[in-house]
């Protein structure tokens, strides 16, 4: 890979960053929305996170019936 690319990808990275903490330490209701999609998406995650373990265990445990 190219070491300009990546470059470019690091710093637009970094700018995104500072863009996302400003909004989300802004006025109004920003901070409240920005803390209800991450509860939203670290509950999602960790269901389907379960589900997943859920899975991986009825496969290595052997079913008598």
């Amino acid at each position: 890979m190219n070491p300009i690319a990546l470059n470019v990808i690091v710093e637009n990275i970094v700018e995104m960053n500072e863009y996302f903490a400003d909004i989300a330490m802004g006025e109004g209701l920003a901070p409240i929305l920005v803390a209800a999609g991450m509860l939203l998406i670290i509950f999602s995650v960790g269901v389907f996170g379960l589900l997943t373990l859920g899975a991986l265990g009825s496969l290595v445990t052997s079913s008598s019936s």
